[in-house]
């Protein structure tokens, strides 16, 4: 374990915290029983499954009986979207998104274009956020829904979401949240940002993968989007994984008790690494918001270098790339093509992102070797 390298990719997936996993380890043994049972066995696990869902809500000041267990923050997503145009079909045929979506926002918005629904896709200015004034003009009476994300998976910018759901309520139109990226890292409140619907990510805040949750408030029409027996209010059928789900709940509990103080911390650490480097390198460029950005984010170009380059260069730690590497070369990222990014900018971005097993060594370990990295690639290029 000690030859692995400095993990910054927390945006990406995070690790399962050991408490989750003490609290999840029962649920895979003697706690076997399904939570439809009207037994004991099926009692303790439904009691479970209640408990979790409860920590779950606490963390985004929902209710209980608004949270749906789903299988990952992408099958959250699409039940938000297809749901709610299948409930609105006859009604409203307009939907809003931004430049900037996760592919579980995106790609349904698209799957629905092609079926006969309008889109609009909202501009973003060069920090990443929403124009607002394209929103306003882009939400109207025949808008059915409008998805924005709250905060940006790769420049951690968050958009100004009770603004834009105010638009949308003018109108009569829906407001989806996919907030898997903030939840846990930030402070997110159903209330305070007026959302209908919100989507969690559970491996995003320590619990495993393979376990989601969408917020649906009450009364907000949707349907299901698969066809089986009763569940998650109809809304989800299959029998609930109940290990993941009490890992949800768990993970919730602990963002929750430890949330602004962790926040606090990860953006001291972040902000370190961040100064150091603007000193080291110089023409080094940030991507993203400069403050409206979550704590723990860090997107930025190294001038003269490719970020894959850098990377492959710099082995004592694990991030991710602003650019996806083909067979014909390279291309950008979408969310830095939204931005307006150059091309060689965008080609040489990384995201370092921070999380809760983060030290200061490691931030200085990472400071020295990206700057060691570009250092010796960039002298090797001017040669």
């Amino acid at each position: 374990m000690n030859d692995l390298p400095i993990y910054l990719d927390y945006n990406a997936t995070t690790p399962v915290d050991p408490l989750v996993a003490l609290a999840m380890q029962p649920w895979l043994g003697e706690r076997f029983g399904n939570p439809s049972s009207a037994h004991p066995y099926g009692e303790e696990a439904k009691a479970a499954v209640e408990m979790a869902r409860a920590e779950v809500a606490a963390l985004i000041g929902g209710r209980p009986g608004d949270m749906i267990f789903c299988g990952s923050a992408t099958e959250a997503n699409n039940l938000a979207i297809f749901g709610v145009a299948r409930a609105l079909r006859g009604e409203r045929r307009h939907l809003v998104t931004s430049a900037v979506e996760h592919p579980s926002v995106m790609q349904p918005m698209r799957w629905l274009e092609t079926e006969g629904w309008q889109l609009t896709v909202l501009p973003v200015d060069a920090t990443g956020r929403v124009r607002m004034e394209a929103a306003a003009q882009a939400i109207r009476r025949d808008t059915a829904l409008v998805s924005v994300m709250l905060a940006n998976n790769e420049t951690g910018t968050m958009q100004p979401i009770l603004e834009i759901a105010a638009l949308a309520h003018a109108h009569g139109a829906l407001m989806h949240v996919d907030a898997a990226q903030a939840a846990g890292k930030i402070p997110v409140d159903v209330h305070d940002l007026c959302a209908d619907l919100l989507t969690l990510a559970g491996h995003k805040f320590y619990a495993p993968k393979g376990v989601g949750a969408l917020y649906v408030r009450e009364g907000t029409p949707i349907l299901p989007i698969m066809a089986g027996a009763n569940h998650e209010r109809g809304l989800r059928p299959g029998t609930e994984n109940v290990p993941h789900i009490v890992a949800l709940g768990m993970a919730a509990r602990l963002a929750q008790e430890d949330l602004v103080r962790e926040a606090a911390r990860l953006q001291a650490l972040r902000d370190a690494l961040h100064e150091r480097l603007v000193i080291a390198i110089p023409g080094l460029l940030l991507n993203g918001h400069p403050t409206e950005r979550l704590p723990n984010t860090l997107n930025l170009s190294f001038p003269g270098v490719a970020g894959w380059q850098l990377l492959a260069a710099t082995l004592e730690i694990a991030a991710s790339t602003g650019s996806a590497c083909h067979a014909g070369g390279q291309t950008v990222s979408d969310v830095l093509a939204a931005m307006s990014v150059s091309q060689e900018q965008a080609l040489g971005a990384l995201r370092l992102s921070l999380g809760r097993f983060t030290t200061e060594a490691e931030i200085d370990g990472a400071a020295n070797a990206l700057i060691n990295a570009w250092r010796d690639l960039t002298s090797t290029a001017g040669n």
